[in-house]
């Protein structure tokens, strides 16, 4: 592909596999004296967070950062993240995650009712693959310390098995209150039909679920965690709380389901936000900036 269309850059995301690849095309390009575009890496998070942690593939995660032109990372935790774990100084620019959000093709009423969700209830949403960082016990007790209002509900966007929680679940007194959707591609739908995002990771690199329920116009309730506070403004388009504060979230919670006009109001901020600062024509424009310099210093 490169040699068929003459690219300038060559964006991966990901250190390991992609960037290792990049790097090994690169090579071997350079053997057959085939001019080979710049490499310029994105940091997501996993590499560092998980993948980094593992000794033996470390090295390889380290090299493939420090041999591209080029390495942007999602938000400024993550660059402070790579450089503790990988003791590198090499520079990394940040640029944040955008989304576009799409047009809901079922309105709110349409997806409550198939929910089984009533419109006086107050529904509140959580999206995540699920993995231990996302503290789903957290979530779940929440929901438990709000019981005494009835109308409290939640409804989680499955990315993965949520076969281990249900015993905990059952153990809660919460299985009335849960409802699991897995595998949902039109998330805009379930998210335009709820009222408010709740996240408990005690790790985010950045915290795209909760940038994709700020897009619909939905306040969030979240850990001050990670990238999270970067783009969240605590008070304003919702509330940040430390990890494991389950009871200060419930607090919260249950104060919000009784005021509307809050809600609505910090649902406007967060949506407001999402548009003005994490759009895809801003970001893309910040990445475009980017490659002109990575071209004009890597030659």
């Amino acid at each position: 592909i490169s040699k068929k269309y003459k690219l300038d850059i060559l964006h991966v995301h990901y250190a390991v596999p992609h960037a290792t690849a990049a790097l090994l095309a690169k090579d071997i390009a350079r053997e057959e004296k085939i001019p080979f575009p710049n490499v310029v890496t994105t940091l997501h998070g996993t590499d560092i967070t998980l993948l980094a942690r593992d000794k033996t593939v470390m090295p390889v995660i380290k090299y493939s950062i420090e041999s591209s032109c080029g390495v942007t990372a999602v938000s400024e935790s993550l660059k402070r993240d790579t450089k503790k774990a990988l003791n590198t100084t090499r520079q990394i620019e940040v640029i944040h995650n955008f989304y576009t959000p799409k047009k809901a093709t079922k309105s709110r009423a349409v997806i409550r009712k198939s929910l089984g969700v009533k419109e006086a209830e107050f529904l509140v949403i959580h999206l995540s693959n699920l993995r231990p960082v996302k503290r789903i016990p957290d979530l779940l007790k929440i929901i438990s310390k709000v019981k005494k209002n009835k109308n409290i509900k939640l409804l989680i966007l499955a990315g993965g098995d949520f076969a281990p929680y249900e015993s905990l679940v059952k153990k809660l007194g919460i299985t009335d209150r849960i409802i699991i959707k897995k595998n949902i591609l039109d998330i805009e739908n379930y998210i335009n039909a709820s009222d408010i995002g709740l996240y408990t990771s005690s790790e985010e690199s950045f915290g795209m679920g909760i940038l994709e329920t700020m897009s619909y116009g939905k306040p969030v309730l979240a850990t001050n965690a990670g990238g999270i506070p970067e783009f969240m403004q605590n008070g304003k388009t919702g509330f940040l709380f430390g990890v494991g504060k389950v009871d200060d979230f419930a607090r919260k919670l249950l104060e919000l389901s009784n005021k509307d006009e809050l809600v609505k109001e910090l649902g406007q901020n967060a949506s407001m936000r999402a548009q003005a600062g994490y759009s895809s024509v801003k970001i893309v424009n910040q990445y475009l900036e980017y490659y002109r310099k990575i071209i004009s210093m890597c030659k």
